[in-house]
């Protein structure tokens, strides 16, 4: 992923998971300014729970990434540690660069499958190193057999940008623990039991799934970027006012899947700020921002549409972003369909029962400013879907109604010539899925309040906030049974000379993380905080 200067400051040029770090701890004293090293990429993401049995690793990549040219290789599974039925597989991704270098976007494909998404950070002259471990359990169908495997972090090697990046994949399988029944799993809490079959769409949109299929969902790997103005798509602005990154309908986005021309699921994307992001990469060097590193795909329950897909027909399945400029790059959506079949049935028939779409409302306000006031943009948008089906299963009929309510409200305010940037902006995702009386309730909100200022001297500071939170409740004929709280808090302030060599940038910055989950099934509790590049408050409360 290319990063270029952010369209806020035009003119101006500048050369979950778990996020581990091999850097010293704490320190006592940070320097009084950026130097040429710093502490090594961290966050405060819990690690990824792993059980206590045997385990057995494999090496799935390992290349050096100097242009645009995919590593392959071949997978073959392990032997040992349950010969498919693992109990956990969780993939690792160690990397390290040094030198000067953009943040750049990779995947990993397994058997056509993407099971891995992520940015990179951008190195010191002496060199960092990061790992980043994720859980891919839920791809354990594709991981029981023998696969091809691509992998892409494109980048550019030259005089200038020196950065080579190294890294190297792995996956480390847990056997499952005795006693556990993971075909029992499947009944009325199969949610939690990995699917049977994974899907990749792939670069086309047809799908065919197993006639047996009674749940289904698509994960969409959603990611707007790749250097252009899309790569900050919520700071786009009508054609009407002036800014230099302009989107026909502003900046709301929603990335849509369909089925046979059908809405099926509406989702908000996450606004992910890459390590180049804001025109202030001294703001992530250490601490990145939310999901930066292990970009999580969005989910969309299909469930309702299972009675069509199953006729053992291909359908047609497309993935489009509502609000993108015609005619323009920047977004990359690969997409994956997770199958749940019902063992005991060979075709499990079905219906659409109900399909409510309501308007896609998009509102952009636009107030000129002037060389004395500032330009002002208003938007506000929202969208709600609905739709309900059943499948008649093996174990009965199966009814299961889906509801998804969208919104996002912004200002954005800029100077003339952009030497002042600013955007508070708020998006609400609300999810429930009712599958006979149980009902699971997702609801998402994505903040981002920031300003970028070039002042005298060119001195270019980015103070910033972003948040990251979701609250999940489950409950059974009307109990609740279960709520977790995800919580990821990021706060930067950064400022450095721009338009000036590396070694007279004289940089200075704060960041800090809080990232706590609470609820039903433990706590983690963990505050980072960094001055100068040196971490110095590391701190768990539980």
């Amino acid at each position: 992923m290319r990063r270029r200067v952010m369209s806020m400051l035009a003119g101006v040029t500048l050369a979950a998971s778990t996020l581990f770090s091999a850097g010293p701890a704490a320190a006592d004293t940070p320097p009084p300014e950026f130097g040429n090293d710093w502490h090594d990429p961290i966050t405060a993401a819990p690690p990824v729970p792993k059980p206590h049995t045997k385990s057995c690793e494999v090496t799935l990549a390992e290349a050096q990434f100097k242009d645009f040219t995919p590593y392959e290789g071949a997978y073959s599974p392990p032997t040992k540690c349950g010969a498919g039925d693992w109990g956990k597989v969780v993939l690792r991704l160690d990397g390290k660069v040094k030198g000067r270098q953009y943040d750049r976007l990779g995947y990993l494909r397994v058997g056509g499958v993407e099971v891995f998404r992520t940015s990179t950070p951008e190195p010191s002259v002496d060199g960092i190193s990061w790992s980043v471990e994720t859980d891919v359990t839920r791809y354990r169908e594709t991981l029981a057999r023998d696969q091809r495997v691509e992998m892409l972090i494109g980048n550019v090697v030259n005089e200038t940008y020196t950065g080579v990046i190294d890294v190297k994949a792995t996956l480390t399988f847990y056997a499952a623990q005795k006693g556990v029944n993971h075909a029992a799993q499947k009944g009325a809490e199969h949610e939690q039991a990995p699917p049977d079959r994974v899907l990749p769409l792939g670069d086309g949109t047809t799908l065919t799934t197993p006639r047996n299929s009674e749940r289904i969902v698509a994960e969409v790997y959603a990611t707007g970027s790749g250097g252009g103005c899309e790569e900050y798509w919520y700071l786009t602005v009508p054609d009407a006012a002036p800014y230099s990154c302009k989107a026909e309908d502003g900046p709301y986005r929603e990335v849509q899947v369909s089925v046979d021309g059908q809405l099926a699921g509406v989702a908000t994307p996450f606004p992910t700020v890459w390590t180049g992001g804001w025109s202030n990469p001294f703001l992530w060097h250490v601490i990145p921002g939310p999901r930066a590193f292990d970009i999580k795909p969005i989910e969309y329950d299909l469930t309702p549409f299972a009675g069509l897909l199953n006729d053992g027909r291909p359908h047609q399945v497309e993935v489009s972003v509502a609000g993108r400029p015609e005619a323009t790059t920047g977004w990359h959506t690969p997409t994956n369909v997770l199958v749940w079949q019902d063992e005991k049935s060979e075709h499990v028939t079905g219906k659409l029962t109900a399909h409510k779409a309501g308007d896609l409302t998009n509102q952009a306000m636009y107030t000129p400013g002037s060389p004395e006031r500032e330009h002002r943009l208003d938007t506000s948008g929202s969208h709600r879907l609905s739709v309900s089906g059943y499948v008649d299963t093996s174990h009965g009929r199966v009814k299961t109604t889906v509801t998804r309510a969208l919104a996002n409200t912004s200002v954005h305010r800029w100077t003339e010539g952009e030497t002042t940037d600013a955007l508070k902006s708020t998006w609400t995702d609300r999810e429930t899925v009712t599958r006979d009386g149980r009902v699971t309730r997702t609801d998402r909100t994505y903040t981002m309040d920031g300003t970028t200022t070039l002042g005298a001297g060119d001195r270019l500071r980015t103070e910033i906030a972003l948040g990251d939170r979701a609250e999940t409740v489950v409950r059974n004929d009307g109990r609740r049974t279960a709520r977790t709280v995800t919580d990821d808090r990021y706060e930067g302030d950064a400022t450095y000379t721009a338009n000036a060599p590396r070694e007279d940038r004289h940089a200075v910055g704060t960041s800090r993380e809080r990232y706590r989950v609470y609820g039903d099934g433990g706590c983690h509790d963990r505050t980072l905080a960094t001055e100068q590049g040196a971490l110095t408050v590391n701190r768990l409360r539980c």
